[in-house]
């Protein structure tokens, strides 16, 4: 005859069955529950973040432009607000209408045309060029003036990225450093420094 009996000793008292579980309140489940849904959310929309930014910067364009102060280089309708607003105006479109497109589901294209190899190094001496033709012009700029400065600028940043057009590279250049100097310091009122040239200018 079997002795058939409850094995008690596990937990005598019998209250193992009684504690339940170690969240009662079921917040841990929720916080797990909404973390997830704001990470399945995010998941391939990436794109959100590039609007953040956006966003970022065209209110601080905005920012500094309205509490700009301009009495000193106004000098007609369109003065130095004119472009930074602008320009801010337009970043806080674009952030808009991006996020719009990423969140009805637009992605951007993956670049598959493009043949590159994304286990060579990065090219050191194209960015210790451009750092210092950019050092050049800020050292240069007050001496030389801007039309000089920003031509060897143009055209240093040029040769910089690959071009060898000798010929013609320093006359683009020289045109848009003084184009550059007559749309800042005569139409838009901000003031650059002229240099040697400034008589001629």
């Amino acid at each position: 005859m079997t002795d058939h009996h409850t094995d008690a000793t596990a937990d005598p008292t019998g209250t193992a069955d009684l504690t339940g579980t170690a969240d009662p309140t079921g917040t841990a489940d929720t916080t797990e529950v909404t973390r997830g849904g704001i990470r399945a959310f995010l998941r391939g929309r990436s794109e959100l973040g590039v609007c953040a930014l956006l966003l970022a910067i065209g209110v601080l364009v905005l920012t500094d432009a309205l509490t700009m102060d301009t009495d000193f280089a106004q000098r007609g309708p369109v003065g130095p607000r004119t472009v930074p607003i602008v320009v801010g105006v337009a970043l806080l479109v674009v952030a808009v209408l991006l996020a719009v497109d990423v969140l009805r589901g637009g992605k951007g294209e993956a670049e598959g045309g493009e043949d590159i190899d994304l286990s060579a190094p990065g090219d050191w001496r194209t960015v210790l060029l451009l750092a210092g033709v950019f050092l050049a012009n800020a050292v240069l700029i007050e001496p030389l003036g801007f039309p000089i400065s920003g031509a060897l600028l143009f055209w240093g940043s040029a040769y910089a990225l690959g071009s060898r057009a000798f010929h013609r590279d320093p006359l683009i250049a020289a045109v848009l450093s003084t184009l550059t100097f007559f749309v800042f310091d005569r139409l838009l009122a901000v003031p650059l420094p002229g240099g040697p040239l400034m008589e001629v200018l």
